[in-house]
């Protein structure tokens, strides 16, 4: 089902067209939604971007517009305000006919996008043999959410998540491996490890103690990159311990499960062939002993140009050889158009490098679009970033952790408070989705550019921009459900539905602006637009919910209640899902 606003743009472009010739069939028609209800519910502020080219008065351009509009089967009709504002206020009566065509539709009326993209999102690359801490939160969630919402529009979305599992750090582990598990290493029986945080302990507390052990660590570099087939056996044990410890944390956060996991040591056959590529197209230059390439717009404190090292002088590589084949790979074998990096704000120039060395080589054309969706800290309630209190990042686990408990405790002081007795499991299972809800929203319904100060008490609050707050709004329509016996499914898409009050109505339009706000979020990468629909949404359903009675309605305009409250639920239900987040039926 095309939108409202995609309706309005082509109505406003043909009237152009007709008013003023083909010349501006390619104008912009520049319809956005309105900036004040009071005026209607779209504007189109077109006529005001063309009097230097038209030579006549923005008002006179809007009259002509209007007189050519042809849009008496969806709108009242037009208004010019001010200078040559057109204002749209669609009519309720249409209202009511897609509320009916979405209806029986599971995608709620989105269609899906005409020209679809396979597109990678990178996402949420851990290192390999280290525990996730608070620093991967946020590419966790973005990653999923963004994945999500493209894949629902059409999309064909890899999920990739290009784990750090090579170098340096590796040697630590492997020689603690030898060390305190060496004749199980040689056996066949699978190593139990117990768990990565405390291997990863144990470990670093040999390497700080004792010299031969540093030694030890040192010699497993050498030998895992020169391919020993002891060290590499070691190596992989230690990659499988991370990711069963990772994916325990995914599994928590609801991320989704199908992610591929293609490491640093994936790209490992291809550096040589990206040095050969770059230096055929005269690309390199030694600096030094490494082999560099020197980059435009970017200069040392001296203002001499800046170089990227893809090949350090003793012929080992670095991590910008590695984006630089993954970059290669991506686009010559996924045969991708578009990659998303959800990575942190520090690394806006690293990405700006190996996206203008990829250009430069001819692998990123004008056809691909690789984007550095950046995101700024989480702080805490101090403004400084989120640490413990021995100044370390905190453990990912530790902090979902704590929202579940706090959302426990708020459940239960609640249940007290209102003589309920629930079951166990039912405690369990809400203060789950709640609390990690909770922290998942928190993150999505900041503009992902900026810092953010991460607060339990604010997150979990059931009032406010919060997850507790829109799962509620579901809950209070699944009670109508309960309360009234009502099976939302059985409700018959033949019965017409009333708008008569002005909270019926603008709920309606809230309702089918979802499509909208979906193509901004796939435009601009910012999930914060659907938090906000979302919430908004909330808002408003509780207005309608506060003023309009429902199961004591008479009918028709019962069932036509009924169903408008539905649909509220199952937009949250959707709009939820592509955040990554889970409803429940009661809380």
């Amino acid at each position: 089902m095309q939108s409202l606003l995609k309706q309005l743009k082509n109505s406003v472009s043909e009237a152009l067209v007709a008013a003023f010739g083909a010349e501006l069939a390619d104008s912009d028609p520049l319809v956005v939604t309105a900036s004040n209800p009071k005026f209607g519910d779209y504007q189109s502020n077109v006529a005001l971007s063309l009097p230097k080219k038209l030579k006549i008065a923005p008002r006179n351009i809007a009259e002509r517009i209007v007189e050519n509009l042809k849009v008496d089967n969806f709108c009242e009709t037009p208004t010019i305000a001010g200078p040559g504002f057109i204002n749209f206020t669609i009519k309720p009566t249409y209202l009511a006919t897609q509320l009916s065509k979405i209806q029986a539709d599971d995608r709620l009326g989105i269609e899906p996008v005409r020209s679809p993209q396979r597109i990678i999102v990178d996402y949420p690359s851990p290192n390999i043999a280290k525990e996730m801490h608070v620093g991967h939160l946020r590419p966790a969630i973005i990653g999923d959410c963004l994945a999500r919402i493209l894949e629902f529009i059409g999309h064909d979305v890899l999920r990739i998540s290009h784990v750090g599992d090579w170098g340096t750090p590796f040697g630590m582990l492997i020689a603690y491996l030898r060390e305190a598990y060496s004749e199980a290493l040689t056996s066949k029986e699978k190593l139990d490890l117990g768990e990565l945080s405390t291997f990863y302990r144990q470990a670093k507390k040999r390497f700080d103690e004792d010299e031969n052990f540093r030694e030890a660590a040192r010699l497993s570099v050498v030998q895992l990159q020169a391919g020993d087939e002891e060290t590499i056996l070691a190596w992989k044990i230690v990659c499988d311990l991370s990711s069963r410890s990772y994916q325990k944390i995914y599994d928590l956060m609801g991320i989704y499960p199908e992610i591929t996991p293609r490491g640093e040591s994936f790209y490992n056959p291809f550096l040589p062939e990206v040095i050969t590529e770059l230096e055929e197209l005269g690309l390199l230059v030694e600096s030094d002993g490494a082999k560099c390439v020197f980059l435009e717009g970017f200069t040392n404190r001296e203002g001499e140009p800046l170089p990227l090292i893809v090949q350090k002088s003793d012929g080992g590589y670095n991590y910008a050889t590695t984006d630089l084949a993954a970059i290669r790979y991506r686009v010559k074998v996924d045969k991708v158009q578009q990659v998303i990096y959800p990575v942190g704000s520090e690394q806006k120039s690293h990405f700006a490098q190996i996206f203008q060395v990829g250009k430069r080589a001819g692998w990123i054309t004008e056809n691909h679009q690789f984007i550095h969706a950046y995101f700024g800290l989480v702080l805490g309630e101090d403004g400084a970033k989120l640490k413990t209190r021995s100044g370390e990042a905190v453990r990912l686990k530790d902090l979902l952790d704590e929202a579940i408990n706090l959302a426990r405790k708020d459940l239960e002081t609640r249940l007290k408070e209102e003589g309920r007795e629930e079951t166990a499991e039912f405690v369990d299972r809400v203060s789950q989705v709640v609390g990690i809800s909770a922290v998942k929203y928190a993150d999505l319904s900041q503009n992902r550019t900026s810092d953010y100060k991460f607060s339990y008490q604010k997150m979990l609050a059931l009032q406010g921009n919060t997850a507790p707050y829109l799962l509620y709004a579901y809950v209070r329509v699944q009670g109508i459900s309960r309360k009234g016996n009502i099976d939302f499914t059985k409700l018959s898409t033949d019965t017409k539905i009333l708008l008569e009050e002005e909270t019926e109505i603008i709920l309606a339009k809230h309702i089918l602006q979802l499509g909208e706000v979906l193509q901004e979020v796939e435009k601009d990468l910012l999930p914060n637009r659907l938090c906000q629909y979302l919430f908004e949404l909330s808002q408003k359903f509780n207005q309608f919910y506060d003023r309009c009675p429902i199961l004591q309605a008479d009918e028709p305009l019962r069932t036509s209640r009924l169903i408008l409250a539905d649909l509220t639920a199952r937009t949250l239900e959707l709009g939820l899902s592509l955040l990554g987040i889970s409803v429940i039926e009661r809380m």
